[in-house]
Formats: structure tokens, sequence, C-alpha cells
């Protein structure tokens, strides 16, 4: 997860999502990229929008609505990326989603309702494409599950059940290892356009 240390009041010196204020003439998708951007570095990542947040005491200094948007990034896409804090981010780095330290203002909750989001649209999708390498083992999908899940998973049915969804395939590659060659999968053209196509927030 993907934090900023905010260098100004309020709440100097807590970790914080990226973000700010939108300009006058703005377009919402276009000020989430920008403040992306300054405060971290991050660029080229697709956003998609997750949710308006806008309880009225939310933030100390004003009335602020939270038009909130996401980005998931797979393992190789993180290490392309430089990310460091600058313009009202003092720092910026990636955390452990699962060991996060206390977050300013609601951005706890808006963190939970992402997470809570992703797990109910990752079950049997293809929604796992956007976090794996174009080939992968059936253990790297599994850790990626369980990771979004935050629980493990039986192995047999964790396998018996995705090879049943039809949203993966085997490329006829193998892995080696230092034990037996694992066998590589890839997600079906069919499941990738159907997961790009949907909507997965409302």
């Amino acid at each position: 997860m993907l934090l900023i240390r905010r260098a100004n009041e309020p709440f100097k010196g807590k970790w914080a999502l990226p973000g700010g204020f939108i300009g006058e003439d703005e377009d919402l998708y276009d000020a989430a990229l920008r403040e992306l951007k300054e405060e971290t570095n991050v660029s080229n990542v697709y956003l998609e929008q997750l949710y308006t947040f806008g309880k009225p005491d939310r933030d100390p200094r004003t009335r602020v609505i939270t038009v909130a948007y996401f980005a998931l990034l797979s393992a190789e896409e993180v290490a392309q990326q430089e990310v460091h804090g600058s313009s009202d981010a003092g720092e910026a780095r990636w955390w452990n989603i699962y060991n996060l330290p206390e977050l300013a203002f609601d951005h706890a909750t808006i963190l939970e309702y992402a997470l809570q989001r992703l797990r109910w649209k990752l079950e049997w999708t293809a929604l796992g494409f956007l976090l794996l390498p174009r080939e992968f083992t059936l253990s790297e999908l599994q850790r990626v599950y369980e990771t979004i899940l935050n629980e493990p998973l039986d192995k047999r049915n964790f396998r018996r059940k995705i090879l049943a969804a039809g949203v993966i395939e085997p490329t006829g590659n193998l892995r080696a290892g230092d034990h037996r060659p694992a066998r590589l999968f890839r997600f079906t053209a069919a499941a990738i356009e159907m997961e790009r196509a949907r909507r997965r927030f409302p």
C-alpha cells in the first residue's frame, strides 16, 4: 500500500493516502493522477474510481468531500516506479496493508472499504491478472488470493475451484526450481477482456 507522510497540518507527520484538492477547471481523474505524481512520483498507472466519502467532520479545516481512486500494480510494475515524497508529502513509501501505521483523517476507513470491495470481487475472476506476471504458477496465484483475503486457502480446494472457473489456462511452459518443475498458467483472453470491461466498484 502506497502512503505519504504529511508535511503540513492538519495531521503533520502522520501517514495518509496520497491526495489533495482539485483545481477549479480540473477533471476528477486528471486531479487524481496529478496528486499521485506530485506526492509520490508514481505515474503511468490506470486509476479506477472507488467511492465518495463525505461525512461532515472528516476534515478539521472545512467541509471536504473525497472521491477516492485506486490502482492495482503487480510487483514488476511497483519495481519500475521510483517512489519519493514531494509537494506537501514529506515522504512516500510502500507498506504491508496488514501492518499499517495510524492514518490521518478517515483514511483507514477508505482503505478498509477498498480492501473489502476487492475481496468481494476477487473470488474466481481474472482480477489477479493485474497483480501477476503474464505467466505464473498456481502457487503464485494462490498467494495473491491469500494476501487479499488475509487467510490461508486449502491447496487442493483452491486449485479445483480456480481451474473449474475457467479463467486460467496452461501455457505449456514449465518453471525450473529446486524441486519438480512447476507448470505455468495465464489468464484466458476472454476472462481478461471481461474483467477489463466490468466495473469492479460501484
